[in-house]
């Protein structure tokens, strides 16, 4: 049997940060209905901004709401109006006040959610499944990084039987923890039914400082 884990959940913690920061005893279960539906609206008014993450920070009476995505020009607007639109939306679902925080993405090639949604907008397209996902590879290796695995899974090019295939190249230590694995995972509705792209990028270990640390701490008396 695979023992399969999300490599975000898997690092937590450890070299990774929780997407939700905030704690609530007896009101958990409104505001994570609040944390789902702003990120639904974020998810579905900014489609075509290339939106890889959108974190919610709470304090007692704010909401501060980052979004992550490749193209802040499209998010801000003109003058900035998309973004005040975007907060009053985001304002309506919210009883307390809103801080909407626009983070750029600056090499969407090394980050997997963007490359799984780029992979998945061409299959909707009806581009040869391959094709796509060769192509990212080769891009996403030429951006730094140090290894990349794609995964597709359903009815490839409208193949009666539904099957997995997937690429890779370099490494991915997928069971080291101090290793910065992007992961995403999106679904591609093509007219012949749902196919599933998830993609895993190796960015390099983090936590180097804790390494130097260890390595030039002094040793103690009697030990070697």
């Amino acid at each position: 049997m695979g023992h399969k884990v999300h490599p975000n959940g898997f690092r937590l913690g450890v070299s990774r940060t929780w997407n939700a920061k905030w704690y609530s005893d007896k009101d958990y279960t409104d505001l994570l209905k609040e944390d789902i539906a702003i990120r639904r609206l974020v998810n579905k008014r900014l489609a075509n901004a290339s939106v890889s993450l959108v974190e919610i920070e709470r304090g007692i009476n704010h909401v501060t709401v980052t979004v992550h995505t490749a193209k802040p020009g499209i998010v801000i607007g003109k003058g900035g109006a998309n973004v005040e639109s975007l907060r009053q939306a985001v304002g309506k679902i919210s009883t307390r006040k809103v801080k909407l925080e626009i983070k750029e993405i600056r090499q969407p090639e090394l980050d997997a959610v963007l490359v799984a949604a780029n992979i998945a907008q061409q299959l909707a397209r009806r581009i040869a499944f391959r094709k796509a996902i060769k192509q990212s590879i080769q891009r996403t290796m030429k951006a730094g990084a140090k290894g990349v695995k794609i995964s597709v899974s359903g009815r490839l090019g409208g193949a009666e039987m539904a099957r997995r295939e997937w690429e890779k190249d370099g490494r991915i230590p997928l069971g080291t923890l101090r290793a910065d694995i992007s992961y995403g995972q999106v679904l591609s509705r093509t007219t012949y039914g749902a196919i599933g792209v998830k993609v895993w990028i190796y960015r390099g270990d983090v936590m180097p400082e804790r390494q130097a640390a260890r390595e030039n701490a002094p040793v103690a008396a009697g030990g070697a």
